[in-house]
């Protein structure tokens, strides 16, 4: 799944080219994408208006347009965005699921090849409570290493199962808690609200620095994932441990190991993250 350095390189590539761009035509050749709405009342809600900008929030795509209203996209498993300067045919159009022709006659083509992915409208005056389940952001200002160990105060949870907790912080998935909680030397399995503070302020530098690295290499593709040109990112060339089971540890030697924490696969060094 996209996660969140995916999403945001998808952000900082679009969003140059689509603010102050009208959506014309607006093909749905998959009307699932837009479920509840049906495919005719989703077009009218997003058909000649100006979008203003786009932004992120956690793993959501938010385009702002000109009437107050969001049009959202979250990607899920496998969806792709990208901008095209001709409208897609043929083959091109396999697993197509929402096309957006811009008034500049380019185009933001949304792909999914399991169909997980949804695009919806937010209606003015609703989006900060709507945005209100997701937790911080772990690039934002008010996520600091005290609002951290506040979260994590008393929490039995295993430390992965928490970060990958959407409504705990937003954006980090499976690949960035697996690089991060190496990187910061503390076991997956460990139960969060016994993280000492020399362990939270690791943690949080090693949150933010995986995310930082893994945006400026344009992300992982380890499955589907391409960015906003139809490329791939880079960070998967970096990885320490996620998907290097039986590999050599980079920092001790020892194997990397396989386990499953809250039913996820979970790569990690029994020596370099003690229980």
């Amino acid at each position: 799944m996209p996660e969140l350095p995916e999403v945001e390189t998808i952000r900082r590539q679009l969003d140059p080219l689509v603010r102050d761009r009208i959506i014309g035509r607006v093909e749905i050749p998959d009307p699932t994408v837009a479920a509840p709405w049906s495919a005719a009342r989703f077009r009218r809600a997003i058909s000649g208006k100006r979008i203003q900008r786009l932004t992120r929030r956690g793993k959501y795509l938010r385009f702002e347009l000109a009437d107050g209203e969001t049009l959202v996209i979250h990607l899920r498993m496998t969806g792709r965005l990208t901008h095209l300067e001709r409208r897609p045919g043929g083959d091109r159009r396999r697993h197509l699921r929402l096309l957006l022709h811009l008034d500049d006659g380019t185009f933001i083509a949304f792909h999914d090849t399991r169909r997980l992915g949804k695009a919806f409208i937010i209606p003015a005056g609703d989006s900060r409570a709507y945005w209100q389940k997701l937790g911080p952001e772990p690039l934002g200002r008010s996520f600091t290493p005290a609002r951290l160990a506040k979260m994590t105060a008393g929490r039995d949870r295993q430390i992965k199962t928490l970060l990958m907790d959407q409504s705990f912080i937003a954006g980090i998935g499976n690949i960035y808690a697996d690089e991060a909680l190496f990187d910061a030397g503390i076991d997956p399995r460990r139960p969060a609200g016994k993280l000492t503070q020399p362990e939270i302020t690791r943690l949080h530098s090693s949150i933010r620095k995986t995310l930082k690295k893994a945006i400026r290499l344009e992300g992982s593709s380890i499955d589907s994932y391409v960015n906003a040109r139809g490329e791939k990112g880079g960070f998967q060339e970096t990885f320490q441990v996620h998907r290097r089971q039986g590999e050599p540890c980079p920092r001790c030697g020892h194997t990397i190991e396989k386990i499953r924490v809250g039913g996820r696969g979970t790569y990690f060094c029994p020596y370099c993250q003690k229980l």
